[in-house]
């Protein structure tokens, strides 16, 4: 085989890049991964997943210092050290990233850092980060893995007047007094979470009626309520007219419920989603289909080009690391099994769509929701219990949000679940394994719960619903 020709080429060594990369090398097929970033190890370890919950970990305990005195205790907060929460970022990141460079540079795969595009279906250019002469490398197969990008929406003056994104709030080693926080979504509610419990003044911008597009708008009322009586200004359903500069402040012009607005902050933190990173790839000289920018697969993680795949935030119906490992691997071995002229027919299954989300009160969900059951026609029940009235949440002081389960009218079995409140995150797991092995709610009831936890308000619910069974 020609020096530059292999099995299988990986485009991308972020979580589901390199999933795919070492699957596709232990099932014997030869793999080369191209990553053309300044560090390697991909977005959830440089600068998504791990050094957002750092951070978090420092305002959540903030936030019990502020609360210290409903527990009868004398404490509070002599300020922050913004440096000092960073380095401490940065010292476990250089960690974690050191761990996944070694396993992309152990030599299982061979290795170039430098840029991919596609010259036809199965033949790739790779300009390499130092500049050096580009190269070409062919390929029987091909996994498009290059992750997401921040969405820069099209507002008038935005680029002008200048914004931040996560990754400089994830490095930044002081904080201006006051932020507006454009978007509502994920990191959106992060990134306001710890950013107030540094003592920043925030304001919070949706376009959508809701934070959380796509989650039932319960669970959004319960953040809207927490935040805003943390002290956070809250406006959904806005359109941004107009961002200038003003003062040496950022002015933001816009419209909420027909009313125009103006507020003047020291700086705008832009979170309002990311897209899939495929510029650059030229893609339709190996005719892969796009929908807008993102990768189009069917449920084998194949491309319009049955011998190229794609995973993670590329092509991924959620953006979510556990999702892009999964497909990665699904990808590599249907990969394996078309190069040894046997049908790709592993498929993905959707139906645990697990999502969380780090803010205070947490969230999280797993399958279904309440709209999506009502849109296909699915016969359902469900009953939701509220933290306020649970005993080892009120003993915490932890009393907002609620939890909800949702089942088969007729079976019985749990098709989706959402929890708002503490832990959330930890909590939603136990509703996954029972809905992974397709458990009715009158099963559930009869799993010993310890008392008293957290985890026994899921019981409440179950009851209700198998009552009416």
């Amino acid at each position: 085989m020609a020096e530059h020709s292999f099995d299988f080429v990986v485009i991308g060594g972020g979580s589901g890049g390199y999933a795919a990369a070492r699957t596709a090398h232990s099932l014997g097929l030869s793999v080369a991964v191209i990553d053309g970033a300044a560090e390697l190890s991909g977005l959830c370890i440089l600068r998504g997943c791990m050094p957002s919950k750092t951070l978090i970990e420092s305002a959540n305990r903030q936030l019990h210092i502020r609360h210290a005195a409903e527990f009868g205790l004398k404490a509070t907060s002599q300020g922050v050290d913004v440096r000092a929460i960073r380095d401490r970022k940065r010292a476990l990141i250089a960690d974690f990233a050191s761990y996944r460079q070694g396993q992309l540079e152990d030599g299982r795969f061979a290795l170039y850092r430098g840029y991919a595009r596609f010259v036809d279906t199965h033949t790739i250019e790779v300009l390499p980060r130092d500049g050096s002469a580009s190269f070409q490398i062919t390929s029987r197969s091909f996994c498009i893995a290059t992750g997401s990008e921040v969405a820069v929406p099209n507002v008038p003056g935005l680029a002008e007047t200048g914004y931040w994104t996560s990754d400089d709030v994830l490095d930044a080693d002081a904080l201006p007094q006051s932020i507006a926080v454009l978007g509502g979504g994920a990191i959106a509610l992060e990134m306001a979470h710890y950013l107030e419990a540094m003592g920043c003044q925030i304001t919070l911008i949706q376009r959508n009626a809701q934070l959380l597009t796509g989650l039932d708008r319960e669970c959004s009322d319960v953040i809207v309520k927490a935040y805003t009586e943390r002290g956070m200004k809250v406006h959904c359903g806005t359109h941004l007219d107009r961002i200038s500069s003003h003062e040496g402040r950022k002015r933001i012009e816009f419209t909420s419920a027909g009313h125009k607005h103006a507020i003047h902050v020291d700086q705008i933190l832009l979170a309002m989603g990311r897209q899939p990173a495929t510029r650059g790839l030229d893609l339709e000289n190996a005719k892969v289909a796009l929908h807008k920018t993102k990768v189009v697969v069917n449920d084998r993680m194949q491309t319009s080009q049955p011998h190229i795949f794609a995973a993670g935030d590329v092509c991924s119906p959620l953006d979510v690391v556990h999702i892009a490992i999964q497909q990665g691997e699904i990808a590599a071995r249907n990969a394996h099994a078309l190069l040894n002229s046997k049908s790709a027919d592993e498929t993905i299954d959707y139906r645990l769509l697990l999502f969380g989300v780090f803010s205070h009160p947490q969230v999280a969900v797993v399958g279904a929701t309440t709209e999506k059951l009502k849109a296909q026609n699915i016969s359902f029940l469900e009953a939701s219990y509220p933290f306020n009235d649970h005993g080892k949440s009120m003993v915490m002081g932890e009393t907002a949000g609620f939890v909800k389960l949702l089942a088969h009218a007729e079976t019985g079995e749990i098709l989706g679940a959402c929890v708002v409140g503490p832990e959330a995150t930890e909590l939603i797991h136990e509703v996954t394994v029972a809905m992974h092995y397709h458990a009715t709610v009158q099963q559930f009831m009869t799993i010993p719960h310890y008392h008293p936890t957290l985890s026994e308000i899921w019981t409440y619910p179950a009851e209700e619903i198998a009552d009416q069974i």
